[in-house]
């Protein structure tokens, strides 16, 4: 930061010393989270709980509005129910925790914790599903998972994360494409539209999709620092896990048929993301949509007959469209300013006897830091009106971001030198060779094949081959 004196929060590392120091400090002082006893575990705290809740809520909506159901599905899999899978099995089998003892009997056949649910809604569909009629079923849960992560950090990769899943059968495989194809647009949507974070549409390659999968389809978001994050994901499985699992059911026509199956998640990663995407030395900058509080009222001179009074009246008053607090506490208006910086709320209001004289109050934006006087009867034009610019603005300077650090690359030498810096749009041969060596030279990872294609080149950088693709590289969470 140019004037360093203005900086409210000088325990936090700054993002160009040290990012992911910066990052582990948001996470903690913020009081998002804590690390637990258990490597890899950590607690959500009422206020990351809060935006979990909030982004739960968002999408939760959309998804009873493309008509999905709710479901709960146990958190125990048999080890011969997962194995009946080939692929699947093979590709969470390093991940996964296993439950040998019931008490203090061994039980006859292990249990995993679910590192995700394809099994057991197999299993579920598999025992319900009889005819025609009863498709498409269109399920979502709740819930967390289990996957043994060797290097942890806090929502970007965790052995215990809160998700949502959804898992739907359908008639046709049309039908199952377009619930995949419809699943990740309302997934880049939530990101744009409520997070305020660009994405880039696409479907993974042969081997960086779903185990057991067909198809697997990304939205990718680029991070400060440079890195991308894989947002959300979506799956296409056709009637391969309903045939491993004898799902079938009795079509239009008497005869047995296989449904074709779809899965798509997303979790609370999108957490990490909001923090790498939108924060600054300072804490958090929290998206309106779903900040846990959008306006923190801070009284200033709380010993004046009057001043608590005024902050709780209009406390009140704006919690009939906003999300809001009142800070009554004896600490200092400068501690409170610094701790709902660092927390990300949106919108501060300060007031104090002069203000209540003038009948007015101070709105003071979070990203920017800009003040405005408000009148108290204009209170609800001027705070709507203020979010909205502020979500706006936190989407263009993400999206220039992105665009900033976005490169074309035609040849190996120029992939290898742009690795740390962004996404790569660069052609690809199609060959599992050439991925397997950006990766070990430069590290570097396909993050999918945008569903926008541009022909760059005619060969692939690393093989010189004819190029099939577009492809976004990168160094990646």
């Amino acid at each position: 930061m140019a004037d360093k004196e203005k900086r409210l929060v000088e325990e936090i590392t700054p993002q160009e010393v040290d990012f992911a120091q910066w990052y582990t400090d948001i996470v903690l002082k913020a009081e998002l989270v804590d690390y637990s006893t258990v490597k890899g575990f950590t607690v959500l705290r009422p206020y990351g709980y809060a935006l979990w809740e909030n982004m739960q809520k968002e999408l939760d909506a959309r998804f009873k509005e493309t008509g999905h159901e709710n479901v709960a599905m146990p958190m125990l899999i048999p080890e011969s129910l997962l194995q009946k899978e080939k692929d699947h099995v093979v590709g969470f089998a390093p991940e996964v925790a296993w439950v040998t003892h019931g008490g203090s009997e061994e039980l006859e056949e292990r249990m995993c914790i679910r590192p995700t649910s394809e099994t057991v809604f197999c299993d579920h569909f598999s025992n319900t599903l009889q005819t025609w009629r009863q498709l498409p079923m269109k399920y979502n849960q709740w819930c967390s998972v289990v996957r043994w992560e060797k290097t942890t950090r806090p929502f970007l990769r965790t052995r215990e994360f809160w998700w949502q899943e959804g898992h739907t059968i359908h008639e046709t495989a049309q039908e199952a494409i377009e619930e995949t194809e419809q699943m990740l647009n309302l997934y880049a949507n939530f990101c744009e539209k409520k997070l305020m974070i660009p994405v880039i549409k696409g479907q993974k390659t042969e081997s960086e999709k779903f185990a057991g999968a067909v198809a697997t389809y990304s939205i990718e978001a680029m991070m400060k620092d440079g890195k991308a994050l894989q947002s959300a994901t979506s799956h296409y499985f056709g009637d391969g896990f309903s045939k491993a699992f004898d799902v079938t059911f009795a079509g239009r026509d008497n005869l047995l048929q296989y449904p074709h199956q779809t899965s798509w998640g997303l979790s609370t990663r999108l957490i990490g993301a909001i923090i790498m995407a939108h924060g600054d030395d300072n804490g958090l900058i929290m998206p309106p949509a779903v900040a846990p509080v959008q306006v923190a009222i801070v009284p200033i001179a709380t010993h004046k007959e009057g001043v608590v009074d005024k902050a709780l009246e209009i406390k009140e008053k704006i919690s009939a469209f906003c999300r809001a607090i009142v800070d009554v506490s004896d600490n200092s208006p400068g501690w409170k300013f610094s701790q709902y910086e660092m927390k990300g709320v949106p919108l501060r209001l300060e007031i104090g006897p002069k203000d209540i004289e003038q009948n007015q109050c101070v709105l003071v934006r979070r990203d920017n830091r800009e003040k405005y006087f408000v009148p108290l009867d204009k209170l609800e034009t001027e705070i709507l009106r203020l979010l909205d610019e502020l979500a706006s603005e936190l989407y263009s300077r993400a999206l220039e971001r992105m665009k900033e650090k976005t490169f074309v690359c035609t040849t190996l030498d120029e992939m290898i030198d742009t690795a740390d810096r962004g996404f790569i749009k660069a052609m690809w041969c199609g060959e599992e060779e050439c991925e397997d060596k950006l990766k070990e030279i430069a590290g570097l990872t396909s993050r999918n094949m945008p569903f926008e294609q541009e022909q760059i080149a005619e060969v692939c950088p690393v093989c010189g081959k004819p190029a099939k693709k577009m492809v976004y590289w990168a160094k990646a969470y």
